[in-house]
């Protein structure tokens, strides 16, 4: 009734040759079997996990061992100053509670001392130190708790304008953006260095997401994007930020190089990335699985019976990973049992695509689904391959916490700025290091590499100190 899709979009016979089409025929009694065979055996587990399924008890979590103890003893009414008089036990009862100690500013005078040797007459002044910002007071400490305040803390810098005057010190704002500019500044060559690294890696995942920025000319705030990709094989991730254009330019100028399998969510963007050679592309169910849960209260029996069917492509993740299969074990199991239940899928989805209106919460997700059912089913190819883009969703929610909180960037310069940082914090969490203890050390020892052309800044990402074993 509404028209019938393209058969470029739909899903092969064989798993083996995903890049065939096939027929818009009914399934045959080989293929209806297949599918009875693999909905029977991911049922099964889903019984038997439920079962075996225990209740967590909460336990409460002990203070960390690395924590300084500071000893408070307190002895019985009568005790002290009568000693001999007393016998204690040695089973004294002990509690723990965590003790802040408030921040402190102070100065650190450097006095640069001159000399004479006597042997020579040579006079000699010690040398400069090498501070992060020239001609600048504020130390790496200084500045990496500003930063990590703002991206990690997501305090404004108004806010801890407000924190260093309790202090006694009053550093006026200006100042303060004038350092985050030299900070990001410092860190760009870094950050060109990783996205070189992330790039380099044969599959990526993909994602953007809305910043808000002060449009000086039209003097409101308009919403810019930050993209973010992340390599599935190292971890590491980078933002990018161009002028906070969504289109498909932006696309094209960050991935025209890349070979390898980059996978996202349905956004038309990313379509011409199939025109690129060299590039396989890969689908999100998690957003396909949103769609049709959006439609559950306009028509609740095609939703639940869809998301039954997705919910049976994550058992079969769930059986892969309890089994603890490798790559090539579990690309053998998604071809057995999950291949065959999208192929039933999208033969259900068009069948009833003509018995919904396109417009409506259902024809809409059944649309998204057939629009990119090929993507979808490619994580089938690879037991590398994800079925959904849930970890860069996860790295993509620092910078909506800011949004809530410093709510907008000055202008675009400040946005990629913050893209340069969200990018070096980002690579600190997937190595699992300290933002604030690498900072600090990126800042102390970048200068050294300003003349000595043959090091790696390489060697100054989180995870390349972490393996080295200084941080």
């Amino acid at each position: 009734m509404w028209g019938v899709m393209s058969e470029k979009r739909h899903i092969p016979d064989d798993p083996n040759q995903l890049k065939l089409d096939f027929d818009l025929q009914d399934m045959t009694p080989e293929e209806e079997e297949t599918v009875r065979k693999a909905v029977e055996e991911v049922t099964e587990y889903r019984k038997v996990t439920v079962q075996e399924h225990e209740k967590r008890v909460p336990v409460r979590q002990k203070l960390p061992d690395n924590l300084r103890r500071v000893e408070e003893h307190i002895y019985p009414d009568g005790y002290l100053g009568h000693e001999d008089e007393w016998i204690l036990f040695g089973d004294a009862e002990t509690s723990e509670h965590l003790e802040l100690q408030p921040a402190e500013l102070y100065v650190r005078v450097t006095i640069r001392h001159k000399g004479m040797r006597k042997e020579t007459e040579e006079i000699v002044t010690a040398p400069v130190q090498n501070e992060p910002i020239a001609k600048s007071c504020a130390s790496a400490s200084l500045l990496t708790d500003l930063m990590v305040g703002k991206y990690v803390d997501h305090l404004p810098f108004y806010r801890q304008v407000q924190m260093f005057k309790r202090l006694g010190v009053s550093i006026p704002p200006s100042t303060i953006e004038v350092w985050f500019h030299g900070v990001a500044d410092l860190m760009r060559p870094a950050y060109y260095r990783l996205r070189e690294l992330v790039l380099s890696t044969d599959y990526i995942q993909s994602d953007e997401t809305t910043v808000p920025i002060i449009d000086n000319e039209k003097h409101r705030t308009v919403k810019g994007y930050l993209w973010l990709v992340r390599s599935m094989v190292n971890g590491l991730v980078f933002f990018a930020y161009n002028e906070g254009s969504r289109g498909a330019k932006v696309v094209l100028q960050l991935f025209k190089d890349y070979q390898g399998a980059i996978q996202t969510d349905g956004y038309a963007g990313y379509n011409i990335l199939e025109k690129l050679e060299g590039i396989t592309t890969l689908g999100c169910w998690v957003h396909t699985r949103r769609y049709f849960d959006r439609a559950l209260s306009h028509d609740k029996a095609r939703a639940e019976y869809a998301l039954a069917q997705i919910g049976m492509l994550y058992d079969v993740e769930s059986m892969a990973d309890d089994q603890h299969m490798d790559t090539l074990q579990r690309v053998e199991l998604r071809k057995r049992l999950a291949y065959p239940i999208i192929r039933a899928f999208e033969k259900w989805c068009i069948c009833e695509q003509g018995n919904v209106l396109p417009k409506s919460p259902i024809g809409k997700a059944i649309g998204y689904f057939l629009n990119n059912s090929r993507r979808l089913v490619r994580y089938t190819m690879d037991g590398r391959y994800l079925p959904d883009t849930n970890l860069i969703e996860n790295s993509v929610r620092p910078v909506a916490v800011g949004r809530k909180n410093y709510l907008f960037c000055g202008n675009h310069d400040a946005a990629e700025d913050a893209a340069v940082i969200y990018s070096l914090m980002g690579c600190c969490k997937a190595a699992d290091v300290d933002f604030k203890q690498w900072m600090n050390y990126f800042l102390n020892h970048v200068h050294e590499y300003d003349s000595d052309y043959s090091k790696d800044l390489v060697n100054l990402l989180p995870h390349s100190l972490k393996e080295q074993g200084i941080i």
